[in-house]
């Protein structure tokens, strides 16, 4: 029953990190792009790792799995933020029919 569920999860992280590449080519600036590869490490990457945790238990395999799900949950996002906020600073110019600029207003 524990590899039924575990390869679920793998499965379902592939589907999220197939998901994400094809929004990686076909979103139209930095920013939408990043939004979708962040998604997709957060979503797709821990999901596979949490299905071998599910699998393989918890063996040094299944702990070490747990470990790279918590350091990609906590540095991804921040990753993200940084090299957005990055590319604004250094001009890196919306998408035309971007709705809002948040950072611009914070200025």
């Amino acid at each position: 029953m524990n590899n039924i569920i575990g390869y679920t999860f793998v499965v379902l992280g592939l589907m999220f990190d197939i998901i994400g590449c094809i929004g990686l080519i076909r979103l139209p600036d930095v920013y939408n792009r990043l939004q979708a590869t962040t998604k997709c490490v957060t979503m797709g990457t821990c999901s596979i790792l949490f299905g071998t945790l599910i699998i393989k238990g918890f063996t040094a395999t299944g702990l070490k799995a747990f470990l790279c799900i918590l350091f990609l949950l906590l540095t991804a996002p921040v990753a993200a933020h940084a090299l957005s906020r990055g590319a604004h600073i250094s001009g890196v110019k919306l998408w035309d029919k971007s709705v809002c600029d948040k950072y611009e207003e914070d200025k």
